[in-house]
């Protein structure tokens, strides 16, 4: 190991910010059943050390708590810059990591181990860092800007920002613009989404003809289900060969399918009476849902009918935000970029986050995590962030931050 590489470490390990992430990181807010109140005590310190009040919330009950820091500007009548992120993260497979997904543990290159360190702890801890280097400096901001940490997105939100956004308390902060998570870039160019995808769960209920294993009886349930698999999978093919003929597109343009739940049978030798078939679906921003649905509904007759069908989660599609002169934030956030000479490209999230609840009441939301030359790791084992990544996210949100509140 390099003498610089010791140095970089050792410099790491005592850097401010990057304790702070990593004691964060420490917290397993991990679903399900998360208890939040270790996060809500870790945030109430951060607020007293920053000198920013601090407002909890339950909209979606006792244990679902909503945490809001507020720094508050020159101008607060004016609409407010909401810097948003979740405190959840998805369980793990603690035998598949190399380093226990709770320690925050960082290796000699710097790479800080944990569940959530891109997905998204990280960036609530970046809006923080930020705002404590502004205040160190005596910035103070035209607009005010609430930091809010809210529950379970990674279980769609329902018990948090949905039913926040629904809320007086929500009213009261006045949100004219709002910042939540993006993904990481492999490449040497930062992400920016305007848009989400919209995401089904299809349940097909299949019903068919029961009886003896040793017997050929007609309209099963799994000849049904092989009808339906099939056309479902032409679609997931539809999209495939979208991508492949056009290495430009992304695959926020296109309708993504993938079988996830298969349930049915009784015994090994009785055909099921039914069998349940659970398909997770992300619309293109240009697909007419109506006439999705018209078509699987078709199917269901034409693979010899009694199917029915459920959806556990069926969004509607929400307008994306606007990127144009129209939306006075978005232009602020481009000429600061553009001035801190870095690369960033606009697109469409293939997921999902508490954007879309946000964008659903005309407030302008973008997807944005400052996470370059790093790979894809949320959800995955191993997942990490780089702690010169980190500190550099710090700097973009430092510049970021005073001109969307400043705009």
């Amino acid at each position: 190991m390099s003498r610089r590489r010791i140095d970089a470490n050792s410099d790491w390990e005592h850097n401010e910010e990057i304790q702070i992430f990593r004691e964060y990181l420490r917290i397993p807010s991990v679903q399900p059943d998360v208890d939040y109140t270790p996060c809500v005590e870790f945030l109430k310190k951060q607020a007293n050390s920053l000198d920013l009040p601090v407002e909890v919330y339950h909209p979606g009950g006792p244990n679902k708590p909503i945490v809001i820091l507020t720094w508050l500007g020159r101008k607060p009548e004016l609409p407010t810059i909401m810097l948003n992120s979740h405190m959840d993260v998805v369980p793990v497979s603690a035998e598949k990591w190399s380093h226990p997904p709770f320690a925050a543990e960082m290796d000699e290159d710097g790479r800080i181990f944990a569940r959530g360190a891109q997905d998204m702890k990280c960036v609530g801890m970046q809006y923080l860092g930020a705002i404590r280097a502004l205040k160190k400096k005596g910035i103070t901001l035209k607009r005010t800007v609430h930091v809010t940490f809210v529950p379970d997105e990674e279980i769609s939100g329902k018990l948090g920002m949905k039913c926040f956004v629904q809320t007086e308390q929500f009213q009261n902060l006045n949100v004219g613009f709002c910042l939540d998570e993006g993904v990481a870039n492999p490449k040497d160019e930062y992400l920016i989404f305007n848009a989400e995808k919209t995401i089904w769960y299809v349940k097909f209920i299949i019903n068919g003809t029961t009886g003896h294993g040793s017997m050929l009886h007609k309209n099963t349930a799994a000849e049904k289900f092989h009808f339906i698999l099939g056309k479902m999978l032409g679609l997931r093919q539809k999209a495939e060969s979208a991508l492949k003929d056009d290495q430009t597109l992304g695959l926020g343009y296109v309708t993504t399918v993938n079988l996830t739940v298969v349930k049915g049978g009784i015994q090994n030798n009785v055909l099921p009476p039914v069998i349940e078939a659970t398909f997770d679906l992300r619309l293109a921003v240009d697909e007419d849902l109506v006439g999705l649905e018209k078509q699987l509904r078709n199917w269901c007759k034409d693979a010899g009918g009694d199917i029915n069908i459920e959806f556990p989660t069926k969004d509607e599609k929400i307008p994306p935000t606007l990127l144009n002169d129209t939306n006075t934030f978005w232009i602020a956030m481009k000429k600061t970029l553009e001035k801190l000479d870095v690369k960033f490209h606009t697109d469409v999230l293939p997921g999902v986050t508490d954007n879309r609840y946000v964008r659903k009441l005309n407030i302008p939301a973008l997807g944005f995590s400052p996470m370059i030359n790093t790979p894809i790791l949320l959800h995955n084992h191993d997942e990490y962030l780089g702690a010169d990544t980190y500190l550099k996210g710090i700097e973009i949100y430092e510049y970021i931050v005073p001109a969307l509140a400043n705009s």
